[in-house]
């Protein structure tokens, strides 16, 4: 379902780790607790859960993806965003930029590593398809974020992502860092070409209005790999320097 991925897009994640001194084993740590929560045949007590129907979720959005007139991908420095003022778009978001969006019918997807706050909540009650990624800091955010989502009466579609080296089934790693970036691989690795798509909201100049709680100074060196996987991408004329 996923094309190849690049080996630039994956051999980033391994230099953001050396540059930040983050460790490969909290990565597949996080990974694999992610891979044996959703391994039951009905994880959560929740059908729509099950790997067969993430496996056909994942295939809808694909479709949906690859077949959009026009796809806009809205990063944390977005402004707020009337979608009567975009014709015919639909939109892919990053975390807590989807509070950015007025209309959540008009949203394919969340890419998010759980920290988009109550922007994420609502998203996520609307009953968006939310890509969830695990990473070797936000065990505990993720594990928090499914136990709640299960409760919903109708849960939210779940894809599972991971920047580990291992293989796990019903996960995928399709590259990159930030929720920003990998939102933009994710979508190459449907098989939609970026070359025909927009963005709003990718900047290096300042912290977004829709980032979650962080270090600012860090979240500015977050940004600088951000740039760096949208170089690799070929799409770094969309970032706002």
């Amino acid at each position: 379902m996923f094309d190849s991925i690049p080996d630039d897009l994956l051999s980033l994640q391994e230099e953001v780790r050396q540059a930040f001194g983050w460790s490969l084993e909290a990565d597949d740590t996080s990974a694999n607790e992610m891979a044996n929560h959703f391994s039951n045949p009905i994880p959560y007590d929740q059908e729509s859960w099950s790997l067969e129907s993430r496996k056909e979720a994942l295939w809808k959005l694909k479709q949906s993806i690859c077949s959009a007139e026009r796809l806009i991908v809205v990063g944390a420095g977005s402004d707020s965003i009337k979608v009567d003022d975009f014709p015919g778009a639909t939109f892919v978001a990053a975390d807590g930029a989807v509070a950015a969006i007025d209309d959540f019918s008009r949203v394919l997807c969340v890419i998010s590593d759980g920290d988009g706050a109550e922007h994420l909540e609502r998203a996520a009650e609307f009953g968006i398809h939310i890509i969830l990624h695990a990473h070797g800091d936000n065990v505990e955010v993720w594990k928090h974020l499914v136990a709640k989502w299960s409760l919903f009466e109708q849960p939210p579609p779940l894809t599972l992502t991971h920047q580990s080296t291992i293989q796990y089934e019903g996960m995928h790693n399709p590259g990159g860092f930030t929720d920003g970036d990998r939102a933009l691989c994710f979508i190459q690795a449907l098989g939609r070409s970026l070359q025909d798509i927009e963005c709003l909201g990718f900047r290096t100049d300042y912290v977004g209005p829709w980032s979650g709680t962080t270090n600012p100074e860090r979240k500015k060196q977050k940004l600088v790999w951000m740039e760096e996987s949208m170089r690799r991408l070929g799409v770094e004329h969309y970032v706002i320097r």
